[in-house]
């Protein structure tokens, strides 16, 4: 109660200024031209946004602009391969422009339908419901995913029922507002159902009711308001999530987890993106009709165009805890947070972290992130000894488009390494952690993992892609705290020193999968996939038990991404 009140507060001197530019509204996420936009960013180089697409969701303004650059300088430039885009990133490029009018700058005739239904419904070839009057925009259309999957290990039945909607608009050009709205019923794999039960929520959702003894049904549902206070300035008040990063995962703040509530603000000047973002949590907790507890996180992000090609960030957090009041230094939006920390005396999870990505040749982008939870040098410069409080994560990746000349094949290469204990926290509440899930890396922490991912488009309606994810990882054995965990206080450790990763029991796990999607209609997409998983587990306690499955699966989904078990 008492963050809400202050972030009331904030929005109504915050909104105090006039209001003088337009605000945009986010791309959803999983958003099919995430992909797209990447390709683009890394086949321009020079694009002097860089940062537009490491802080995640794009803004649909910024993806139009991309888009828009990429057709000028196709048409300006027909005859350099530097600028040159295939046939179907001329489609895909189109696709984006038709389901972004509200910010296309040019003709937007061809995407007008020739038959809308009772001259009410599809006036647009994307939209179900567009209004376009002077001050009010509007788009509407509905949500709706059905997929039916067969899981030959414990040979059940997996499905998933979503259906809902999605709306967005602006008012007078300055004050913009989203909403997507899900009812789902859901029965997952065997190990993903198994998660559910150790940590009573859905991945990706949270709270649920059992669904015919073996399923689970939960809302997802998400909304934002979006202003502009100032030429520079950008506000987001919402219930949603956010991801930082250019990696397929992210060890500062992934979308793994339930939506949350938070204020955000981003400022784009020169070469600068500085992004805050003020959150309410809810902290570990068992299931029931209750109050849940609260706890908070700020999280600032800086990124510089340092070149043309190179952008580089700094990444610093902080999640905390009071029982009577917020943390009211921690809204200093310069200020750094260990510092603050330190200057309250107070024993809240902090980290910090770097990140990068670089632009090479046209085909390549490598990136990385580094995470620092804990900085001793002298533990640093003995790091064979295996300190516990050496709780560090690193990322490296590289992305290839058009690999081997074959246009729009794509080929991402990923390692993550987390070592112990990271993550966790002294009092098992400030962990960095929302609604019994991590904040960032789905695994947790000890763990080495690596990920291999070949995305084909060889024609537009049609999407293949091919993915495999390595990991292993150190579990707690017998009530041992061996850091991966990060629900455990790291004050129940057995010791001081002899970690390292995969301390504990060893599991190994490796997920393979295929996929073919065809999208019939401008957002209504066909898919077959197949997945394979192995997990392996030496516990001679028999607390874990190795598993191996297969699952084939088919699906129709409209306005949403898919749904994926990929861990």
């Amino acid at each position: 109660m008492q963050f809400i009140k202050t972030t009331a507060r904030l929005l109504i001197i915050l909104g105090m200024p006039v209001f003088s530019y337009a605000q945009s509204t986010f791309l959803p996420q999983g958003s099919k031209f995430e992909h797209f936009l990447d390709r683009m960013e890394i086949l321009q180089q020079r694009d002097a946004e860089l940062n537009i697409t490491t802080d995640k969701p794009i803004s649909r303004r910024s993806a139009v602009r991309i888009s828009e650059l990429a057709d000028s300088l196709y048409k300006f430039y027909p005859y350099d391969d530097i600028y040159h885009i295939s046939k179907v990133d001329r489609q895909n490029l189109q696709s984006l422009l038709m389901n972004n009018t509200e910010w296309v700058t040019g003709s937007k005739d061809s995407f007008q339908s020739k038959k809308p239904w009772w001259n009410t419904f599809y006036k647009d070839k994307a939209n179900f419901l567009q209004v376009n009057e002077k001050d009010f925009f509007l788009v509407v259309n509905p949500v709706i995913q059905q997929v039916q999957s067969y899981e030959t290990g414990n040979k059940a039945r997996v499905f998933l029922n979503s259906k809902g909607l999605t709306l967005r608009g602006l008012i007078a050009g300055k004050l913009g507002f989203s909403a997507y709205l899900t009812d789902n019923q859901e029965r997952g794999p065997a190990y993903v159902m198994d998660r559910v039960a150790q940590f009573q929520a859905v991945p990706g959702a949270g709270y649920y009711k059992t669904f015919k003894q073996t399923g689970v049904d939960y809302y997802d549902n998400r909304a934002s308001i979006y202003f502009n206070a100032w030429k520079y300035v950008d506000f987001q008040f919402g219930y949603d999530k956010n991801f930082i990063g250019n990696g397929y995962r992210s060890l500062f703040l992934s979308d793994f987890t339930a939506p949350y509530l938070f204020l955000k603000f981003n400022v784009r000047i020169w070469k600068l993106n500085y992004q805050n973002i003020y959150m309410e949590l809810v902290t570990q907790h068992l299931p029931g009709d209750y109050q849940y507890p609260k706890k908070y996180a700020t999280i600032h992000h800086l990124s510089v165009n340092a070149a043309p090609w190179l952008n580089v960030g700094l990444f610093e957090n902080i999640t905390f805890s009071r029982p009577d009041h917020y943390e009211f230094s921690y809204l200093n939006p310069v200020i750094f947070l260990p510092a603050a920390q330190q200057q309250n005396g107070s024993p809240d999870k902090s980290t910090v972290g770097l990140d990068f990505k670089a632009n090479v040749g046209h085909v390549t982008q490598v990136y990385g992130q580094l995470l620092f939870n804990e900085f001793v040098l002298k533990e640093i410069r003995h790091y064979s000894n295996g300190w516990w409080g050496n709780k560090q994560g690193l990322q490296l990746g590289v992305k290839y488009i058009d690999a081997f000349n074959v246009k729009n094949l794509d080929v991402r290469l990923e390692t993550n390494v987390v070592r112990p204990f990271t993550y966790q926290h002294g009092d098992s509440i400030t962990e960095y952690s929302h609604y019994n899930q991590p904040l960032a890396h789905p695994l947790g922490a000890n763990f080495a993992e690596f990920l291999a991912i070949v995305h084909y488009q060889p024609a537009y309606k049609w999407t293949m892609e091919g993915k495999i994810i390595y990991y292993k990882q150190g579990l707690d054995s017998a009530g041992i705290n061996f850091g991966s965990n990060i629900f455990e206080s790291y004050l129940t450790r057995p010791r001081d020193y002899g970690f390292s990763i995969g301390s504990g029991v060893p599991a190994k796990c490796l997920n393979m999968s295929g996929y073919v999607s065809y999208e019939w209609k401008e957002n209504l997409s066909f898919d077959l996939s197949v997945q394979y998983r192995k997990y392996s587990v030496d516990d001679p306690t028999n607390t874990y038990h190795s598993t191996s499955s297969t699952m084939f699966s088919a699906g129709v989904r409209l306005n949403m991404f898919r749904r994926q078990y990929d861990y």
